[in-house]
């Protein structure tokens, strides 16, 4: 198995040391201790393919609603606001008891939580079918927690065996989900601060959300000439809302996040220029174009959205950015809904700027 990472959540110096059982081995990565390697013979991965030995697999499923059409490139929104971060951990439903019985007969090597693995079937035994409790690995406080067992996997049980899901699990916060695989009955949710949410569904779409990556229409195109007025627009549908689906199974959580286009901003590569508005804040019109494209006798007006270059590039293109903001708000089930931090994308075009005066008709 390769070596998982985890974080290093305090400065003092923190060991983990995994614990021997008769027939196997479970492995605790620790703040200092980057390692989480089963012994060689043992599987390795997500090795059903389904998410259910890796902690780090969702099995949260992403749809997109509307706004995926088309070709051309894309790529992830950026956020405003640098202190947002889609959620480190939650937990979700893995296994019905039939699911957990077949699992521990059949392989019996994997994550437990998101930072302990198990290796060995007689440690998912003792827990799962004879009632022996178990630590969680819970960091945020002096000692571990004890799970309580349980008897027969809770076979003829209705309801889910739920564990802790990280994308990342070298992210700090992931040690805030803690607790090994623990049971919850159908149609309830866990009593956790980091049992899902509908936003904690919308902020994991939002992360998924793919915008186009398209080029800015401009006149003169890619070459303009000093003090002569470049004109920016994007026609009408170039932009449009992007609304992606996430909905965990087994749960009837589900969230919508819908990115809005609402602005284009523009900066020219250089102090020597002026930006049309002066901010370099494009808005949409009404109809969802961007700026007005030029037309034959506009040379000498001022675009409501451009560019004015006032020293030439000296072979040394600028790099025009061109970045589009995104509107972000959601809704869910159970008639939640909200608001996110705006999103960005950026792109950068070439332009060559010459000393030659000409008017552009």
């Amino acid at each position: 198995m390769t070596s998982r990472p985890s974080a290093l959540r305090w400065a003092a110096a923190l060991t983990v040391a995994a614990v021997l059982w008769p027939t196997g081995t479970a492995h605790a990565a620790g703040p200092e201790d980057n390692t989480t390697v089963p012994p060689a013979d043992q599987p390795s991965g997500d090795t059903t393919g389904d998410g259910t030995l890796s902690a780090s697999v969702s099995h949260i499923q992403v749809t997109y609603v509307s706004g995926a059409d088309g070709g051309g490139k894309k790529g992830n929104l950026g956020t405003v606001d640098p202190d947002w971060k889609p959620p480190a951990c939650w937990y979700e439903p893995i296994f019905t008891p039939a699911q957990l019985e077949k699992f521990v007969e059949t392989d019996s090597g994997g994550d437990v939580g998101i930072h302990e693995s198990w290796w060995g079937k007689e440690l998912w035994t003792d827990h799962y079918r004879d009632g022996k409790p178990a630590d969680n690995f819970d960091l945020d406080s002096p000692t571990n927690s004890s799970a309580e067992g349980y008897k027969d996997y809770n076979l003829g049980k209705d309801g889910y065996f739920w564990r802790g899901v990280a994308p990342d699990d070298s992210d700090p916060d992931s040690w805030d989900c803690g607790r090994i695989m623990f049971w919850v009955d159908a149609g309830e949710v866990p009593d956790d601060p980091n049992s899902p949410t509908p936003q904690t569904l919308a902020e994991y779409a939002y992360d998924k959300i793919k915008v186009p990556e398209t080029e800015v229409e401009l006149k003169p195109q890619a070459k303009s000439t000093v003090n002569l007025p470049t004109w920016v627009w994007l026609d009408k549908g170039t932009f449009k809302e992007v609304k992606v689906r996430a909905e965990l199974p087994n749960t009837g959580l589900w969230a919508e996040t819908t990115a809005k286009p609402v602005a284009l901003h523009l900066e020219p590569g250089t102090d020597d220029a002026e930006a049309f508005p002066a901010s370099g804040d494009c808005e949409i019109n009404p109809d969802g174009s961007i700026g007005t494209p030029y037309t034959k006798g506009k040379a000498d007006e001022t675009p409501p959205c451009g560019i004015r270059y006032l020293r030439a590039s000296n072979g040394e293109p600028y790099q025009l950015k061109a970045s589009v903001t995104w509107e972000i708000s959601w809704e869910g089930n159970g008639g939640a809904a909200g608001d996110l931090p705006d999103g960005t994308f950026e792109t950068t075009q070439d332009m060559e700027v010459q000393e030659i005066q000409s008017i552009n008709r």
